[in-house]
């Protein structure tokens, strides 16, 4: 098998090529945009691959028709600004939108299996649902322009019919190793576990919705490990395409979380509750949790691993150990 996977120096995309790395399959180009990052290239070290290339220059060489014979059985496109805090709204529609669709297009034109990371994000603050059989998804209404971007690449997949040949992965908090590199967007198991290290104590957000307690605020957390082995149902079924969640279906609150890191490192429990920024407290999402019942029935029957099994595992075989997949 002959695969592309884009953003594969990245969190999900590094643990994408170390998946199929544990299937044998090393004919793998890899494609991301390193820049003057000093961690994001150590995800890399352990992996195998054929070829790395940068960005801009392979999407040059994608509209060029540089890879038209090429041969490529997949690409799985997981390269994506993924800041919910990015302002830079023209900057999103390139990278998420634009690229995508040079992407979508030459897959389409060469044959070439689609496998693409859209967002939870989508979903805005829930009102609607998060059901990933809803076709309408026109109607969603995202909170931050991240999650407008993946929407605008949803809607021009279906519009198109594109999307009937190829496979959208609503990712919802994903988390685990090789997400080192990813600054203030970290995940919140990470950032607890250098706060525990440093302070002995975890600040989370009060709440400001009298639904839920302070850090009781729910979240449909999901182990990357999970996410790549979701991912590869798609790569080994063909037949399947459409928008589906990948989540674990069951929603925790982040005292949970908090809870289980505190655990794996053979600590108590020390939370501190600190007031939310004005700044974030308009779009925040109180509650997230993953309809699982359309990966289901396209034949996906792996259990999940716990919040608590994934934690312990993320907390002791690599933070601990300052380790990456």
């Amino acid at each position: 098998m002959k695969v592309i996977v884009t953003g594969g120096a990245g969190f999900i995309g590094s643990a994408m090529v170390w998946a199929l790395n544990q299937r044998g399959i090393t004919d793998i180009l890899v494609v991301d945009h390193l820049g003057d990052n000093p961690d994001k290239w150590k995800n890399l070290r352990k992996l195998k691959y054929t070829d790395y290339m940068e960005r801009e220059e392979f999407i040059e060489q994608i509209e060029d028709g540089a890879f038209d014979e090429c041969g490529f059985d997949v690409i799985i496109h997981l390269g994506a600004c993924s800041s919910t805090t990015q302002t830079d709204c023209s900057y999103l529609v390139h990278n998420n939108y634009e690229f995508s669709k040079s992407l979508a297009i030459y897959a389409d034109e060469n044959n070439v299996r689609f496998i693409y990371a859209s967002s939870a994000a989508t979903y805005g603050d829930g009102e609607k649902g998060f059901d990933d059989d809803n076709i309408a998804s026109e109607s969603l209404i995202p909170l931050n322009m991240y999650g407008y971007s993946k929407q605008m690449f949803d809607n021009w997949m279906r519009q198109t019919g594109l999307l009937d040949k190829a496979v959208a992965c609503k990712f919802f908090n994903v988390f685990g190793p090789n997400e080192y590199h990813k600054g203030s967007m970290r995940s919140f198991i990470l950032k607890s576990y250098e706060q525990i290290k440093e302070t002995g104590k975890v600040k989370l957000f009060k709440s400001y919705n009298p639904d839920y307690k302070d850090g009781e605020m729910l979240r449909d957390f999901v182990y990357v490990k999970d996410i790549v082995q979701m991912i590869m149902h798609f790569v080994d079924n063909n037949e399947l395409h459409g928008i589906y969640n990948m989540g674990t279906g069951k929603a925790r609150n982040w005292n949970d979380l908090v809870k289980a890191t505190f655990k794996a490192m053979g600590l108590e429990p020390n939370i501190e509750y600190i007031e939310m920024p004005m700044s974030i407290r308009n779009q925040y999402q109180y509650f997230t949790e993953a309809k699982m019942d359309k990966l289901k029935a396209a034949g996906y029957d792996k259990p999940t691993y716990t919040l608590e099994e994934a934690i312990t595992d993320y907390v002791q075989n690599y933070l601990m150990k300052n380790e990456r997949l």
